[in-house]
């Protein structure tokens, strides 16, 4: 499995990218704005890939407008879930399905939001009509759509991916995200969601500790995942894509966390 770490598509993305290929990283998995989604920049990105032998793993689908992430305000903000955003966001989805392919991507992970838990919830039907529409529309450009993994259980994930049934419906599994929202052990989760599971991100939590904010994220090794346990669990269903470290701050420390989670993944890979 080849190690890989998250990227944002912006001014420091040529050093980003540098720095990534200095250090032995040679994947990633890109976000790339609503606003950004041009012939230029495809352009500027296969020449980046190119120039430092970057392997782009899946296109992050960005969404516009507001998004909270806690238990509060999220399902009223968060993915195609609220009716009041669905339909621009969707178009952006879909904008970012005519970009995928132009910088040789297969793979289009995003947030859907908190899709509800009852299938007979009127806005539950709603919703897998949305993410079926998307899923035809990125099949008709070869792409996989993958529902990253976090406000959802995962038995919920495996019924929209049923219920949508177009064969490119996945996963993009984080970890920490079952830890964070409080959804599930994720050594289970990947027992249910393996085959299944088109992307993996690298990353560390804990639980919640209230009813308002997520769990936080630590640096891997160092939450409740059992990174060595998600590995093998991995390994176990058959994955064999990229390991995406995500390290969700910034600064100088955020690059110390990844390498320091590279040299982790190495000696269990």
């Amino acid at each position: 499995m080849k190690i890989g770490v998250t990227l944002h598509y912006d001014e420091y993305l040529p050093n980003n990218f540098k720095w990534c290929t200095d250090n032995g990283i040679f994947t990633c998995q890109l976000s790339v704005g609503t606003d950004k989604l041009t012939d230029e920049t495809a352009d500027h990105i296969n020449e980046l890939c190119r120039a430092n032998k970057m392997e782009i793993t899946a296109l992050v689908g960005c969404w516009s407008g507001p998004g909270e992430w806690n238990f509060t305000a999220g399902p009223l903000t968060l993915g195609i879930v609220p009716a009041a955003y669905r339909f621009n966001r969707m178009r952006e989805l879909m904008a970012c399905a005519r970009f995928a392919p132009k910088v040789q991507v297969r793979d289009v992970c995003t947030h859907m939001g908190f899709i509800p838990e009852n299938p007979c919830d009127a806005l539950y039907g709603e919703v897998v009509a949305a993410i079926r529409y998307l899923a035809h529309y990125y099949k008709d450009f070869g792409l996989r759509l993958n529902m990253e993994t976090g406000q959802e259980t995962p038995i919920v994930l495996l019924r929209v991916i049923n219920d949508v049934g177009t064969g490119n419906l996945g996963i993009n599994f984080d970890p920490a995200n079952f830890l964070m929202y409080g959804k599930a052990n994720p050594i289970d989760a990947v027992k249910m969601l393996g085959p299944y599971i088109n992307g993996v991100h690298a990353k560390d939590g804990e639980y919640p500790t209230n009813g308002a904010e997520l769990g936080k994220e630590k640096p891997l090794g160092e939450g409740r995942v059992g990174i060595q346990s998600f590995v093998q669990a991995i390994k176990d269903v058959g994955y064999k894509g990229a390991i995406t470290i995500e390290r969700e701050i910034s600064g100088e420390q955020q690059k110390i966390d990844m390498l320091a989670a590279k040299a982790l993944l190495e000696k269990l890979l």
